[in-house]
């Protein structure tokens, strides 16, 4: 094996070590790889929410220019950040076996958590699912790499910030105060990994396939699938979480209002082989009891 597959990477700590992982799984396979880290529009800006960059798949856009400019061979994503709709000439070749999805809060202490306090987040569902649990709290952005976020927490006289799980534990900068989130649902896709190619690199895809983790595959496939469906990405407070337990897929999805005081939420258990259309049912059935309303009214705030 004489080509070496050159990886396009964020250049965050947690995007190098997603990179590296792959990296080092395909070189296990014999293959010879680069790394190949870049700044992205997300990276470089950072006195803006996600929401008001106007850009879809805003961590994901400049890697996808340089993979089709022949800059790049492959690019390693977190797969929450990736657009449900990848740009012509693009492929998905691998998706990796998922970690913690779940949400966790590092504070201060808790003793604000039933009186007034101010929680930090950039992500509109964690901002919304917070409020819908905590209306008496203040939601303020935070922006930045995890790294950057964490020493932001630091720094503030804020209570909490709320983290993927994932991403600290990956990067070993998961701290002692922190509790878990599971009454939250997570974004679609979280704790997973998303590998591409171009569409005509056969190479690429023949070498990654090997990495493929066909569970979790299967189940993010349902929760973008619920997300597309909705018309969701940054600009609308959507969590799904799909498991396979005992050959049956487990669901459960919601939206939000921007200000988390409504709430609209499915939960389907399906048979395993039988998820063809399952995220699409799933989000019609949260569209017909009131998802359409509610979607139109975010649009409508978020112009």
């Amino acid at each position: 094996m004489t080509h070496t597959i050159r990886i396009g990477t964020r250049d965050s700590e947690l995007a190098l070590w997603q990179a590296k992982t792959v990296q080092s799984r395909l070189e296990n396979l014999g293959y010879q790889t680069q790394l190949v880290p870049v700044k992205s529009t997300g990276d470089l800006i950072l006195d803006k929410p996600l929401y008001e960059l106007g850009i879809t798949g805003v961590f994901t856009k400049t890697l996808d220019v340089a993979m089709l400019k022949g800059d790049i061979d492959i690019a390693v994503h977190s797969m929450k950040d990736v657009p449900t709709a990848l740009p012509k000439g693009i492929v998905e070749v691998a998706v990796l076996e998922r970690a913690n999805v779940h949400d966790i809060l590092v504070h201060k202490g808790l003793d604000f958590l039933d009186a007034s306090g101010t929680i930090a987040t950039g992500s509109l569902r964690r901002k919304a699912q917070w409020l819908h649990k905590y209306p008496q709290h203040k939601v303020v952005d935070l922006r930045g790499n995890v790294n950057t976020r964490m020493q932001k927490l630091t720094d503030s006289s804020w209570n909490g910030a709320i983290f993927a799980a994932a991403g600290l534990e990956r990067i070993d900068l998961k701290p002692d105060n922190f509790i878990d989130l599971d009454w939250m649902t997570p974004a679609p896709a979280q704790g997973a990994m998303l590998v591409v190619a171009k569409e005509e690199d056969t190479y690429c895809q023949e070498a990654l396939a090997n990495l493929n983790h066909k569970e979790t595959q299967v189940c993010v496939h349902i929760e973008r699938e619920f997300l597309r469906e909705l018309e969701g990405g940054c600009t609308a407070p959507i969590g799904a979480l799909a498991k396979i337990i005992d050959d049956k897929i487990h669901f459960r999805g919601s939206l939000f209002s921007l200000d988390g005081q409504e709430k609209i939420e499915t939960s389907k258990v399906i048979e395993l082989g039988k998820e063809e259309s399952f995220g699409k049912e799933c989000a019609q059935e949260i569209l017909n009891n009131g998802g359409i309303a509610l979607m139109k009214k975010i649009k409508e705030i978020m112009k």
